[in-house]
């Protein structure tokens, strides 16, 4: 499997939504060379997408739930409702964005061993927290990682592909299918005009390098 050989997998969304293509490698396999090929061939923001049941087992909470009890709880963070309650132009879902985090183990957390350290140990945390308990699960991850720090996670919805169809709940999803940990490092493509690469140009590139590119209808029709 192109995954577990440390590969990467190019997932494209739809036309209409984002569409947008974002590189995908298996977190638990991660290497300081994959962040820099997502680097180099992404060029958007490196992320971790995560699977909604074990991320609320870890107590890991959306973005806007923390901007809503800081909000809630005082005057002096009511911008935070302000901007909260601007919509998303390609979803009608809220925001899959998450806390972002650094492993403790790393030093600024933002170089591409720090980062490789990041994902593959939240990963590992992950994998962990299937077996355990939610108390024992959330101490694993707090005594793991610090937060606010350099890799952003987003969270899948709770009810997968059924409520959103983002790049988050497909590649969680389709990991899900062929019994991989549901964490993956990813990347958003973004040509050299700074838009994003259109579908015709990031397919190309994936098979000219020898990658596998997925649709994410063909996803949703393996998936649902």
């Amino acid at each position: 499997m192109e995954l577990l050989r440390g590969n990467p997998i190019f997932v494209f969304d739809e036309e209409g939504r984002e569409s947008e293509t974002d590189i995908f490698f298996y977190a638990k396999s991660v290497t300081s060379n994959n962040l820099n090929y997502l680097r180099k061939n992404g060029g958007g923001m490196i992320f971790l997408a995560s699977d909604y049941s074990i991320s609320r087992k870890l107590g890991i909470p959306f973005m806007e739930e923390i901007y809503e009890a800081a909000f809630s709880n005082s005057n002096e963070f009511a911008i935070l409702e302000m901007m909260k309650h601007h919509s998303l132009p390609y979803t009608k879902s809220k925001s899959s964005f998450s806390i972002f985090i650094n492993h403790k183990d790393t030093f600024t957390g933002i170089t591409d061993d720090d980062r490789s350290l990041t994902a593959r140990s939240f990963s590992e945390v992950f994998e962990q927290a299937e077996a355990i308990s939610a108390e024992e699960s959330r101490n694993i991850m707090g005594n793991s990682f610090r937060s606010p720090g350099h890799v952003p996670i987003c969270i899948a919805a709770s009810n997968g592909l059924s409520e959103r169809q983002g790049h988050t709940e497909l590649i969680t999803e389709l990991f899900k299918k062929i019994s991989l940990t549901p964490v993956a490092l990813g990347c958003e493509m973004v040509s050299k005009s700074g838009k994003s690469l259109t579908r015709y140009e990031a397919e190309i590139f994936a098979k000219d390098n020898g990658y596998l590119f997925l649709e994410g209808q063909h996803i949703k029709e393996v998936c649902l």
